[in-house]
């Protein structure tokens, strides 16, 4: 009798939640539809268009995608096993909005049929690559994630490329990727719409498979199920779903998260329930958000397109989800047992400082022109030093100061892999800012300097918050920073949708751009890193007890809460003032420390100073090859260094793999 009354009780609370999102649904249209700017009465007709081939296809459609998303996400989640599945973390939306990017780019006036079969491509080959990287570790959760978080970097590094390349036309797409339902017809639902009604049923054939799924695989093999064709044709579904979705209206911001962990917590529990829940709980969800931000907009503009509104979901849920995802841990932290030491370290340090050197000379001295390559010398190297000078000394300074926060992130934290790009740092920087944008309008360098020591400041505490809590474990942080760049990034893209000066100003920004750095940018990199890096010598104590951990370190009478503060102080301002040099994507943070235990510096001191020199050399390497590999025209260094970064993570993962 009781087993029954708990299965009813369990039964009735998705109904119970449904109702509630229903009521507060129809609550908000109806103000919608009241609140509305009414026209004259003299254009009654035009007031009755609005209504009908506008808002209510509008309605219809957020109803549709968000339960194509719902579905979308259910299905991955099955599929993987694994709860943080979505077209988000996955790379499903940026492989597909990068194929479209490159679609519309290059060939505007390809039919919607086209645009549908580049975005399920561009996804597709995303997913691809996100399970071949976690194959070995058996599609492992975090690994899954990690993997995800690499394609996404580097598919959004190459389409904010093909943006700029494109000028003001691409900037229009990227407003577009931004998750808009604006509706001048009925089109996209009539597009839409039977493709939900395709998912659904292929998704209802596959009920029993997906029941299956939920065991092993030692299991479902025994039930007679095929394991790989079940899987390719449910990642197959699931993907098509989403880059319909995609191509239709832009990318909507972790939908496929929210509504099947919203469905679960609701009271969802069977595969049934949780099928019927999650679309609806989607549909539900994508339909009140965009009425909010219609109703919070100033008169017919919305406050900010849906899909970067509910993008802001994705930090915050992913962060409620941490303490559910159990893991293989997929990064640990490394003893300096597993790398070889430097016999002499003074002298390795003397090999990279006039490697740096001869990088400087090549920066400044050798480049392309119309008739053939040059050295320039003399009078030649006069003139142009004024205009290389600046952008060198920028780029080595910021190189240097990413790889001393990298530096400092991983010693305080135990963990290798934990670098300001990584760890959702850089990218609270760009949410200071987007804060500082909104607010002052054009503000001075100052004041976005400011702004965005403030804001990767405050990522950095909350990372290290989070992690501690968890004591440090390696996929709690990595797990946490992509949270918290999820979110950052959401604030980044609301004011970008907007097509204003402002948006130009952060999509420059992202793209990490050295071409108009003058004197101000190279003393400010230069003047940052000596005074940042200067205390660093007298804090070693503190960058050997920290790795230890909490524990340790209270045993050697440190205190572990002023010495975390102080040093997360300065990897943020470091991390800011790099970061609007350079941008925030070129994962400079992560790999100058790593090359420098690979090398075999193993002393504190001497891995700083090696990683502040690999730094500067890596990224003014870099933004010679950004003027050069496509001369005359430019690649941005942060694009650049992060097309080099992105294989370098790749590697690092596969590397941890074998060994392992």
């Amino acid at each position: 009798m009781a087993d029954r009354t708990i299965a009813a009780c369990q039964t009735r609370q998705p109904f119970a939640a449904g109702f509630v999102l229903a009521g507060l649904c129809l609550v908000a249209f109806a103000l919608l539809v009241l609140l509305r700017p009414r026209l004259p009465d003299d254009e009654a007709a035009l007031d009755s268009i609005l209504l009908w081939q506008s808002l209510m296809p509008r309605a219809v459609l957020s109803l549709i995608a968000g339960a194509a998303l719902g579905l979308s996400g259910l299905l991955l989640q099955r599929v993987l096993r694994n709860p943080i599945a979505d077209a988000s973390t996955l790379g499903i939306a940026s492989g597909a909005e990068l194929a479209l990017t490159l679609a519309m780019s290059f060939s505007p006036p390809l039919p919607g049929i086209s645009r549908e079969l580049a975005a399920f491509a561009g996804g597709l080959a995303a997913v691809a690559i996100v399970l071949a990287l976690s194959w070995r570790r058996g599609l492992d959760p975090v690994t899954v994630a990690l993997s995800g978080m690499i394609i996404t970097l580097i598919a959004s590094a190459l389409s904010v490329a093909v943006v700029l390349a494109r000028g003001e036309y691409a900037m229009s797409i990227y407003i577009w990727g931004a998750g808009s339902l604006s509706q001048q017809d009925w089109d996209g639902v009539i597009s839409l719409a039977p493709r939900l009604a395709i998912g659904f049923t292929a998704a209802a054939l596959l009920i029993r498979p997906l029941r299956v799924l939920s065991l092993d695989d030692t299991g479902a093999r025994s039930l007679g199920v095929a394991l790989r064709a079940t899987r390719f044709a449910v990642l197959a579904l699931a993907v098509w779903l989403s880059a319909s979705v995609t191509a239709r209206v832009g990318i909507i911001g972790f939908m496929g998260l929210a509504a099947p962990t919203i469905a679960r917590l609701a009271g969802a529990r069977t595969t049934g329930q949780i099928m019927i829940a999650a679309p609806l709980t989607g549909a539900g969800l994508l339909f009140f958000t965009d009425c909010i931000t219609q109703l919070l907009g100033p008169g017919f503009t919305d406050l900010a397109p849906a899909g970067a509104a509910t993008a802001l979901l994705g930090g915050p849920l992913l962060l409620y989800l941490l303490p559910r995802i159990h893991s293989f841990s997929a990064v640990a932290p490394q003893s300096p047992s597993a790398f070889r030491r430097i016999r002499k370290p003074s002298a390795g340090l003397v090999v990279l400082l006039v490697a740096l050197t001869g990088v400087i000379a090549l920066a400044l001295m050798v480049a392309p022109a119309d008739d053939g390559w040059h050295i320039a010398s003399g009078a030649l190297f006069a003139d142009l030093l004024p205009f290389r000078l600046p952008r060198t000394a920028a780029a080595g300074g910021a190189g240097a100061m990413l790889a001393t926060a990298g530096f400092i992130m991983q010693r305080v934290t135990g963990n290798p892999i934990a670098s300001p790009e990584v760890s959702g740092v850089s990218a609270g920087g760009g949410a200071g800012l987007t804060v500082a944008l909104f607010i002052f309008g054009f503000p001075s360098p100052t004041v976005m300097l400011t702004a965005m020591a403030l804001g990767a400041f405050t990522s950095l505490l909350i990372m290290i918050a989070i992690a501690a809590r968890a004591q440090f474990a390696p996929e709690r942080m990595l797990l946490a920073g992509i949270a918290i760049s999820a979110f950052s990034m959401a604030v980044v893209t609301m004011v970008l949708a907007q097509g204003d000066m402002r948006g130009y100003t952060l999509l420059t920004w992202l793209s990490g751009s050295t071409n108009r750095a003058g004197p101000f940018d190279a003393w400010t990199a230069v003047a940052a890193l000596a005074v940042l890096a200067a205390p660093l010598p007298f804090l070693s104590r503190w960058l050997t007890i920290l790795p230890l951990g909490g524990s340790a370190a209270r045993a050697f009478g440190l205190s572990v809460s002023i010495s975390r503060l102080v040093l997360a102080t300065i990897a943020a301002l470091m991390t800011a003032i790099a970061s609007y040099l350079v941008g925030p994507l070129s994962l400079t943070g992560l790999m100058a420390p790593h090359l420098a235990r690979l090398m075999g510096f193993q002393k504190e001191a001497h891995q700083l100073a090696a990683s502040i020199l690999i730094g500067a050399a890596v990224l003014i390497f870099a933004d010679w090859l950004s003027r050069v590999v496509i001369y005359p025209y430019q690649v941005p260094v942060g694009l650049f260094a992060a097309l080099i970064g992105g294989p370098y993570l790749i590697w690092l993962l596969t590397r941890q793999q074998a060994r392992r």
